[in-house]
């Protein structure tokens, strides 16, 4: 009900904006070179055929693939192991203010003549926060009791996610800084958008790689069920 709601609101409010909302034909025309559909995917291609561009996105399409398996999976292993949902997600509530708060302090540190810095200077951590998830795991179930987890255990996971957040907001307002400085002003939304979708795939396709081998790279016991395999899913059910 939430997201059928929500998602009304965005589908009234953005017909609103295309039926009503009017181009100023006074202010002057962009400098942009892209005219249309076709300009725009052209002048895409010769921007990504530069040597400089095309090394970089490669760099960054597989710079996330050290944590992505934590990054994707570790709420979802906590919930299998008994973490109720609504805990976790209530643990969302105090990330905002970090999450507001975070980019601000980062910039200062991103707006020099080299941004990735930041970049280089957070990723040990967050690899290193990856092996911290991992053992939050293996942790979890033998804190458990039969009220449920006690409060210092949810003050870990707090703790936990609020680094896991400076390490990946580090890396991603150093990004976004690295992003506008290297694109060209006078095609700056064309340059900048090509950069931040290959930046946001480079992140993306690793936690979908991730979420798919979950599954078959759990082990599996049956218990109670002799010369029983359940490795597969359909096992598993047997």
């Amino acid at each position: 009900d939430f997201l059928f709601f929500w998602g009304a609101v965005f589908l009234i409010t953005t017909t609103l904006v295309a039926l009503l909302k009017k181009e100023n034909k006074e202010l002057t025309p962009t400098k942009e070179e892209t005219k249309g559909i076709t300009d725009t995917y052209k002048l895409l291609f010769s921007i990504i055929k530069m040597p400089a561009v095309l090394t970089f996105c490669l760099l960054i399409l597989t710079a996330k693939v050290g944590f992505s398996a934590a990054d994707a999976v570790t709420g979802l292993k906590l919930v299998e192991e008994g973490v109720p949902k609504e805990h976790l997600a209530l643990l969302a509530v105090p990330m905002v203010p970090l999450q507001i708060i975070l980019p601000l302090i980062i910039s200062k540190y991103t707006a020099g003549p080299q941004p990735l810095n930041t970049f280089y200077k957070a990723m040990p951590f967050r690899l290193l926060l990856g092996l911290e998830f991992a053992f939050l795991v293996w942790w979890t179930p033998k804190v458990k009791h039969e009220g449920g987890f006690p409060v210092y255990y949810y003050v870990v996971v707090l703790l936990s996610y609020a680094l896991h957040q400076i390490t990946l907001y580090s890396m991603y307002v150093a990004i976004m800084a690295f992003n506008a400085k290297v694109s060209d002003p006078l095609i700056g939304g064309t340059y900048m958008t090509l950069l931040n979708t290959v930046s946001n795939l480079g992140g993306n396709w690793p936690s979908t790689v991730a979420l798919w081998l979950v599954d078959p790279l759990t082990v599996k016991e049956c218990m109670g069920a002799q010369d029983q395999a359940c490795g597969t899913t359909v096992a598993a059910e047997v």
